[in-house]
């Protein structure tokens, strides 16, 4: 008969061992998704808890040798685990140095002594986004009156602040299927609006109701309303930044690289919508299936018939058309890509490919990290990881927001 101890130790074995070699095929990616990403995120948790358990069975009379066996390896495995999420920070570092260069912080106008995060123990405690006294969000606010709750977004701002500050559009992930403002990127936003941004979480409409590109159309919609609006909630609509997630990172992408295309602008084609900075993380950039076969198999499985509701065969242009890989021009904004090294549903190649592209046509500088041991959707939870990559995406934006400051000065000057 298996004891409750060495159960709790093979589930546990076979969680950290999902979270070191996740595999890769499309039929099992979302369960060893959902396996990693906890585990990953909640390493140091799942390390104590297994430490702790293990002291208990060792104080019992009926010891499990395999159980204890398991455990050590688990142990091993977890402190592994931990050890790469403590990289992230390093990798975030060098790969704004790379694309900034080695300089960028001595060129930027806010000293960062102040905000050189680690991660605060009560948070590997208790690994939920606490409510800040320093940010006020306002919730449910209308940006498109047609689509109820799909056309609201909340506001994070900073309390009693004294000056417009720039401003954050998030777009949720959810595989354009499921997802909401209130949840995904909370530390970000909690971050950035106690420093001064006002963040602006948006919903938007979901398939298979609304087919893409209902989806971007929206995306596109929000920012114009904060072109329009933001300056009535402490925002300098003047510096529009979008950041998003594995859908929302398509759709960050997507926004920021299609500037000019008036067909993801129904009714409202001659609004400004351009972004000044973009910031996708682990997000799906090939519709199209150009990148690999694992590429065509999302496109032909799932793409496809729940997305754009469309045979990608019959219609190729519209796969091409929501590729942010096929819509680079050398107008692209200033960007940040991330991902994880062993992103389970979106491979990293896609990524890659990405920023190589970004590279060869974009005229405005390009960032990206590459985070080892990272699964998709990581930065959910307040972990080690999450708060490297706040302070990373923090430094990126700023810089941004200061580039273009000073060329705003500039144009001023010379005008």
């Amino acid at each position: 008969m298996v004891s409750d101890y060495l159960a709790r130790q093979l589930s546990t074995a076979a969680l950290t061992a999902n979270a070191l070699h996740p595999p890769h095929s499309y039929r099992t990616m979302l369960p060893s998704y959902l396996a990693g990403w906890l585990t990953g995120e909640l390493a140091p948790q799942l390390l104590g808890l297994t430490v702790a358990d293990t002291l208990r069975e060792l104080r019992s009379r009926r010891r499990s040798p395999l159980g204890l066996a398991l455990a050590g390896a688990s142990a091993l495995g977890l402190a592994a685990v931990v050890r790469e999420s403590t990289q992230a920070r390093g990798r975030l570092d060098s790969a704004l140095r790379d694309g900034l260069g080695a300089d960028y912080l001595d060129r930027l106008s806010q000293t960062y002594a102040d905000v050189d995060l680690g991660t605060p123990l009560g948070q590997l405690l208790w690994p939920l986004v606490p409510e800040s006294d320093e940010v006020e969000v306002i919730r449910d606010v209308v940006y498109d009156d047609r689509h109820g709750r799909r056309g609201l977004l909340d506001v994070y701002r900073q309390r009693g602040a004294k000056e417009p500050g720039p401003v954050l559009v998030q777009v949720p992930g959810g595989g354009w299927t499921i997802g909401s403002k209130d949840r995904q990127a909370r530390p970000l936003m909690h971050h950035m609006a106690a420093r001064g941004w006002v963040c602006l979480a948006v919903n938007y409409r979901l398939s298979p109701r609304d087919p893409f590109p209902a989806q971007i159309v929206d995306v596109k919609r929000a920012l114009a309303w904060a072109r329009g609006h933001a300056h009535e909630y402490g925002g300098d609509p003047a510096f529009l930044a979008v950041t998003g997630g594995s859908a929302g990172g398509h759709l960050t992408a997507l926004a920021a690289f299609t500037r000019h295309d008036r067909t993801f602008q129904p009714g409202f084609e001659d609004a400004d919508t351009h972004v000044d900075a973009a910031v996708p993380l682990y997000g799906v950039y090939d519709f199209a299936g150009v990148t690999s076969p694992r590429a065509q198999e999302m496109r032909d499985r799932f793409l496809g018939p729940r997305v754009l509701r469309q045979d990608p065969r019959a219609h190729p242009a519209a796969f091409a058309a929501a590729s942010p890989i096929l819509r680079i021009t050398a107008q692209a904004p200033p960007t940040m890509v991330v991902h994880g090294d062993r992103d389970s549903l979106v491979e990293v190649e896609q990524a890659r490919r990405l920023v190589a592209v970004l590279r060869e046509t974009s005229r405005r500088e390009v960032v990206y990290a590459e985070l080892p041991g990272a699964q998709h959707a990581f930065d959910y939870f307040p972990s080690i990881r999450t708060a490297a990559l706040v302070r990373g995406v923090e430094r990126f934006l700023r810089w941004a927001y200061d580039e273009a400051v000073t060329a705003a000065a500039l144009d001023t000057s010379q005008g």
